[in-house]
């Protein structure tokens, strides 16, 4: 396989690596930002894509955030591939404030005050994913079957979390369309201005190249 790393990572240096990316985050972020600007779609496909991204990682959709993200680009006629990009815009230096603002508004718009705390956040999602796998596997093993922690997490968690986030969401992405769509076209623009020098320069070092050549 072409891009198959030569030595495997272990558990360990992957779990490292999410919170902490090879290079740096500041490497990882200028590498995104470059494949954003340089993608082959118009200015405003891109940053509706980029917009959809956004959007999606205030969402409480861990895990499937590439599939959320890819199918509101599509709704809305984005560039999917950046999409799925601008869901870097969630990391965990973003997530904790995102998941906090979203759980707080939408615990006020449900008229009562949020009743879990944001460490508990995480835990809430590792303990709904561990019941599901359970109830997978008493599917398999006709084991019993235990619903207590995705109803708790339901009411608690996910529902303000989601009614937040939709908030949290547009207030993030109109301004991430707004502004990378004049910093692509200006960089389109600059490009392309660098591309039309270097033609002129080649097209007239022919011309002169040309005309210097004795008759025969």
């Amino acid at each position: 396989m072409v891009f198959k790393r030569r030595t495997p990572r272990n558990f360990r240096q992957a779990l490292v690596n999410i919170l902490y990316p090879g290079g740096g985050w500041r490497r990882s972020a200028s590498y995104v930002w470059h494949r954003l600007r340089r993608l082959p779609d118009t200015p405003e496909r891109i940053a509706k894509g980029i917009a959809a991204g956004v959007f999606v990682t205030c969402l409480p959709l861990y895990g499937l955030h590439f599939l959320t993200a890819a199918a509101v680009a599509w709704m809305l006629r984005g560039n999917i591939f950046a999409s799925l990009l601008a869901t870097f815009f969630g990391n965990p230096f973003t997530f904790p404030l995102l998941a906090y603002s979203a759980i707080e508004l939408g615990s006020w718009m449900l008229g009562r005050a949020a009743t879990v705390r944001m460490s508990e956040v995480m835990y809430a999602f590792a303990a709904i994913w561990a019941e599901l796998g359970r109830n997978i596997r008493a599917i398999l093993t006709a084991g019993p079957f235990h619903w207590d922690s995705l109803y708790k997490f339901g009411g608690d968690v996910f529902l303000p979390y989601m009614l937040g986030g939709l908030i949290v969401g547009v207030v993030c992405a109109v301004p991430a369309y707004a502004l990378s769509l004049p910093v692509i076209r200006a960089y389109r623009n600059l490009r392309y201005k660098k591309l039309k020098q270097r033609f002129d320069l080649v097209r007239n070092a022919n011309r002169k190249s040309g005309g210097d050549t004795p008759p025969h």
